[in-house]
């Protein structure tokens, strides 16, 4: 497994990562007894960062991962939890006070008194822009109560309003093969200013997998159902934003661009960390054996100027009139 710096943290983790949303719940069930194997498969694989957040399972995801840390304490690992979306979207609500409270409950979840990373949860943009927000950030790093914060973005803009603070050491966001627009600014922003970055939703919610159908369905619990069209969060963050059938036709497309011996979601990941500026990428996993293959990516050779090119005439041809200047 490769290991970059993510950015101002100074801390070295695996260029993929584990993101946890789904221990929360909101993609189905899954046990304990699940979530604690898939934590111990990641880890064998050589992942060192999990990124979870404090609305997941109303903080379910952080105490398990709180759970698994006690029990292996002397395994290297970043924790990255967000916080923020626990109250109304509002910019009224990004106020000092409120971190204080949100910081506490998620160090206790997870059992640290001081948080590798907390990154804000996607808030409005209006957040972005206010010194005050900053200045609290940092009084919570004075004190020992995170040891860094970064930013989780929707919007390409709010990356790049974040990186030009110098205290952001991070900044979230969707990129994958169906989610381009970051290779225009945003990498290049973070390369120069030395900030991390971490790439969500790097499976496009599953599209990227290659296994979905036009006739494939999910549970209702599932955001793959209840969220499709932006119906309880931003739409971007449910098969990043694209049409579900586009989606599937799109991933066939690029399923069959991929060299032999390397499947599927192992390229998309690939893919996403081969470019400059990227520190992870952190899918999710709902078992033990998409955790180990999903780490696995992060030890291919480089995949090569073809497929990329194919990722590039995909996208081009399914999604930039519709994704592109969205977000």
């Amino acid at each position: 497994m490769q290991s970059r710096t993510l950015g101002r943290t100074g801390r070295d983790v695996s260029v993929i990562g584990l993101g946890t949303w789904q221990l929360g719940g909101d993609w189905g069930d899954v046990p304990e007894s699940d979530a604690m194997g898939l934590l111990d498969a990641s880890a064998e694989a050589g992942v060192t960062l999990f990124d979870t957040a404090d609305v997941y399972g109303d903080g379910r995801s952080e105490q398990l991962i709180g759970r698994w840390r006690a029990a292996n304490p002397d395994v290297p690992l970043t924790v990255a939890t967000k916080m923020g979306r626990r109250a109304d979207q509002v910019p009224a609500n990004y106020v000092a006070a409120n971190f204080r409270t949100w910081v506490d409950r998620s160090r206790r979840n997870l059992g640290q008194d001081t948080l590798d990373l907390v990154q804000l949860h996607c808030p409005p943009t209006a957040v972005f822009e206010d010194d005050a927000v900053y200045d609290a950030l940092d009084a919570l790093v004075a004190d020992g109560s995170i040891a860094a914060y970064g930013v989780s973005v929707e919007e390409t803009d709010q990356a790049l309003t974040a990186i030009a603070r110098p205290g952001v050491a991070s900044v979230q966001i969707i990129l994958n093969a169906f989610r381009l627009k970051p290779l225009d600014a945003v990498l290049p922003a973070a390369r120069e200013a030395g900030v991390g970055i971490l790439a969500r939703v790097p499976l496009a919610s599953g599209l990227l997998s290659g296994k979905y159908t036009t006739e494939t369905t999910f549970a209702s619990q599932d955001h793959r159902t209840y969220n499709r069209h932006g119906e309880a969060f931003d739409q971007g963050e449910t098969f990043s934003g694209v049409d579900f059938e586009d989606g599937v036709h799109a991933a066939q497309e690029f399923a069959a661009a991929v060299p032999e011996g390397v499947s599927v979601p192992q390229a998309a990941l690939a893919w996403i960390v081969e470019q400059d500026g990227v520190t992870a990428a952190i899918p999710g996993a709902r078992n033990v054996e998409q955790a180990r293959s999903n780490a696995a990516a992060g030890s291919l050779p480089a995949l090569g100027a073809d497929l990329d090119r194919r990722i590039h005439e995909v996208y081009d041809r399914w999604f930039r009139a519709s994704v592109h200047d969205r977000w």
